[in-house]
């Protein structure tokens, strides 16, 4: 439930351009392709020789987060982070962000100043300009819409669609702790709504908490791969499940995959609380999502490049596309994979609960 603030001042004392006047107040440009940002009928932006990324998301109370266990200067992070990780994805670098939101008057002006505080601490930490947006009224909870603008030079960009046969598959960080994350909150929720005075177990789960309810866009792994001199054939951001995304990869490159159960990364707090929850580890990564990881084919000539760094795993190869996309478990067997993370359409998608 919203944690209502001691002092409240009701949106309609400010009004609508008083209320983007106050909450926006101290956001200050910071790229030189920056002209114009909040204040006009809209921003100017100026690339020259780059080439522009743009992406958008769109979060409903209720659907994509929940109020009862995320705090809204964690959801105003959360919601840039995401979309500052697509434009990584695509080998960029994020630099403007607008925002629309509509909400109810069960939010007073408090409560978006903590929702702004997460946006303005996403765009410092990511060094991104918040340029514009709208504010509009709502009858059904909270709902953000949020676009992130960047560049990459010229015929830089890195899409789903160039793996080839042989390329060796690569991921970053650990998958499935968001997940876990998820369903731990979802627990101490169905603890609360049962007995509202006990107090949430918590307590040494800060990691897998933190994968849930504040990510971070894997801006040091695009650096990485280019002080390398790596370059990915194809490239995407672990947003709805490991499976779903090398199902992604394999459709837009026309390729199939191998992928080792052996070598999917996943962190030993992950790992204790999926066994504790009795669920498969290796299900929580291969379908739970919002890990925000970074996966990548590389050509195999960089191999040598990559194989002793500590922030990526090989966990698999590209393969002819009549092969298929399988995985091959610990015992050797071999298990076609399908998709069973995030359907935004789908009532029983595994992370209903929260962002996609």
């Amino acid at each position: 439930m919203l944690q209502q603030p001691v002092n409240k001042t009701e949106l309609e004392t400010l009004g609508e351009f008083g209320l983007i006047a106050h909450l926006t107040n101290g956001f200050l440009l910071q790229n030189e392709s920056s002209k114009k940002g909040i204040g006009d009928d809209a921003a100017v932006l100026h690339y020259g020789d780059r080439d522009v990324l743009v992406t958008t998301d769109m979060l409903l109370e209720g659907i994509h987060f929940d109020l009862a266990y995320m705090p809204l200067k964690h959801l105003g992070y959360k919601a840039a982070v995401v979309n500052f990780s697509d434009i990584y994805a695509m080998n960029g670098k994020p630099e403007q962000l607008t925002i629309a939101l509509a909400c109810s008057s069960r939010f007073p002006v408090e409560a978006l100043e903590d929702l702004y505080e997460g946006f303005a601490l996403a765009c410092k930490n990511y060094g991104v300009d918040l340029v514009g947006g709208d504010t509009t009224s709502s009858r059904s909870g909270l709902v953000l819409s949020l676009t992130a603008i960047g560049s990459v030079e010229k015929g830089k960009a890195i899409g789903r669609d160039g793996a080839k046969k042989g390329d060796l598959l690569v991921v970053s960080g650990d998958l499935g702790g968001a997940y876990v994350g998820l369903q731990l909150l979802e627990r101490e929720k169905s603890v609360f709504l049962d007995h509202p005075d006990a107090q949430p177990d918590l307590e040494g789960y800060d990691y897998i908490l933190e994968r849930q309810l504040k990510p971070e866009a894997r801006r040091d792994i695009v650096e990485l791969l280019s002080e390398m001199g790596v370059t990915p054939t194809s490239m995407i951001d672990i947003s709805d499940g490991l499976s779903s995304e090398i199902l992604h990869l394999c459709k837009n490159s026309g390729v199939g995959c191998a992928l080792y159960e052996e070598k999917i990364p996943i962190d030993p707090t992950t790992y204790n609380m999926a066994r504790d929850f009795e669920m498969d580890p290796t299900v929580c990564a291969l379908s739970g999502g919002e890990d925000y990881e970074l996966m990548f084919t590389i050509s195999q000539n960089d191999f040598e490049k990559i194989k002793n760094n500590m922030l990526v795993s090989i966990i698999g190869h590209m393969t002819d596309a009549v092969q298929g996309a399988v995985l091959i478990d610990k015992s050797g067997g071999v298990h076609p994979l399908t998709a069973q993370g995030w359907n935004s359409f789908k009532p029983n998608s595994p992370d209903q609960a929260e962002e996609h």
